[in-house]
């Protein structure tokens, strides 16, 4: 597994690659990335093993070279649509600097011959517009990061801006889509939904990616999911999504789908489109 920045941990919770970012790791010492993880213990009474699963989806993942060591950005979104498309998850691609990312991702959507969700930074809406106009006839949806204004990666490399929801209501009308909002974690984000009343409403800290305030995606969800379902059309939610009986917590708490990503990554470095099709089966399939 030479130049690869996974660890390859027997279980992927946070702790192999502590800080490590550019990489796999997290921000505050991966401590988000660790809580997410560790939290969807606590919502598993009372699911039992039928409980039906909502749809698993690709979580948007870009810098293929920087944080996941591969040998070409381009090939890493090629490889990792195809294998996920194989495997029968539901796909996104994401956005980053520079536009090579989502022109990637974008290319992996046109080459398969599929439609995913599309997760834009937010840059100034002239530049959203902009990248409106390239990907919306391989769209499902359109969706913001809202948390993504101060991220480490891109900081100092663009011009990111943090979102009002008049802003978000004019990329809303420019998207001629179903609209998400991503990157719901803070109750002032839940205030922002309600105001807004997106299509989806994404409860994420982009993996612990994000410096925003300590905590996991789950605890935020069991205490803000009822709120958001009556001003958003679905809650979806991601962050340390590990087995069916995490999955299946999700679903009992309110999430319509769930977004995976470092699993995915894990799977397609050690066993290529077969091992994601095997993480698929687990998922799906584990019994507790």
């Amino acid at each position: 597994m030479s130049g690869y920045k996974c660890r390859f941990c027997a279980e992927c919770d946070g702790h192999g690659c502590i800080g490590e970012l550019p990489g796999m790791g997290g921000v505050f010492e991966s401590a988000n990335f660790i809580a997410n993880c560790a939290a969807w213990k606590k919502y598993y009474a009372d699911v039992p093993y039928e409980y039906e699963l909502p749809p698993i989806r690709l979580a948007p993942i870009t810098g293929g070279v920087e944080n996941v060591g591969y040998h070409d950005e381009a090939a890493f979104y090629f490889d990792l649509i195809e294998a996920c498309t194989k495997a029968g998850f539901l796909l996104s691609i994401g956005d980053g600097y520079p536009d090579a990312k989502i022109q990637g991702g974008l290319a992996a959507l046109q080459r398969y011959r599929k439609t995913g969700a599309v997760f834009i930074k937010p840059y100034p809406n002239p530049r959203i517009f902009e990248r409106i106009d390239w990907v919306r006839d391989s769209a499902d949806l359109i969706g913001v990061d809202i948390d993504s204004y101060n991220i480490v990666t891109m900081r100092n490399l663009v011009q990111l801006e943090q979102k009002d929801a008049h802003s978000l209501k004019e990329i809303r009308r420019y998207a001629k889509k179903p609209f998400a909002i991503k990157g719901i974690f803070l109750p002032e984000n839940v205030e922002m939904v309600k105001e807004l009343r997106p299509d989806i409403a994404v409860i994420s800290n982009h993996g612990g990616r994000i410096e925003t305030r300590r905590g996991s995606t789950a605890d935020f969800l069991a205490e803000y999911g009822s709120t958001l379902r009556k001003f958003a059309g679905e809650v979806w939610v991601d962050g340390g999504l590990r087995s069916r009986a995490d999955i299946a917590a999700a679903k009992r708490l309110g999430a319509a789908q769930v977004m995976i990503g470092r699993p995915c990554i894990t799977a397609l470095l050690s066993n290529g489109a077969e091992g994601v099709r095997d993480l698929y089966r687990r998922l799906i399939a584990e019994s507790d």
